[in-house]
């Protein structure tokens, strides 16, 4: 008698969880949202513009107002276009090469943190340990900084901005600290 009672709870609880979607579907719409650079705060985040298309997000044809073209006569019959401001358009070149420097970030960073870990799991020696901490700190930084970078340029691309998305300093930041960690473990094991 007393296990139906304790099936029937058990009927509940299967039933409650697939009706819920189950703990692991809730947990990963909730990381995507929290995560996502498209989720609904990163979007809400995104100052509003109440006046409207920015002159820089619009173009105008650079027609003179007059109607002779300056300085040139039209045929008779032939006017002048009216200037129309459109919308500039961003294709979606821009925004997958946005993404796909991110993931070259990320594949530096596996790359880095998989070294960091061989390193830490080969060898119980001090000095390995310690370089797999530094290996494993920069894999880090270069995570947060591609992530950084991507946020800013996909603002930058929702903005609409002309300027320049170029940036030099990070990855030669990152060179130079890959660079003084292999110098300085090479150091040290010629001094051992």
């Amino acid at each position: 008698m007393s296990t139906a009672p304790e099936t029937s709870a058990a009927r509940n609880l299967g039933r409650a969880s697939s009706e819920d979607g189950g703990l692991l579907r809730r947990s990963w719409h909730a990381m995507a949202d929290v995560l996502s650079p498209f989720s609904s705060t990163a979007l809400a985040a995104l100052p509003k513009n109440p006046q409207g298309l920015r002159d820089r997000s619009t173009r105008t044809d650079r027609i003179p107002e007059n109607q002779n073209y300056g300085t040139m006569d039209l045929p008779p019959g032939v006017r002048v276009p009216k200037k129309l401001a459109t919308p500039i358009k961003v294709e979606g070149k821009v925004w997958l090469s946005a993404e796909r420097t991110w993931i070259s970030y990320l594949n530096i960073a596996l790359l880095l943190g998989t070294l960091s870990l061989t390193l830490f799991n080969a060898t119980s020696d001090p000095i390995s340990r310690r370089f797999a901490y530094t290996y494993a700190a920069i894999s880090i930084l270069v995570m947060v900084y591609g992530y950084l970078l991507y946020q800013r340029r996909i603002t930058m691309i929702r903005k609409r901005h002309p300027g320049s998305f170029d940036e030099t300093a990070g990855p030669l930041l990152i060179s130079a600290a890959l660079f003084i960690a292999v110098l300085s473990n090479f150091i040290l094991r010629l001094r051992e």
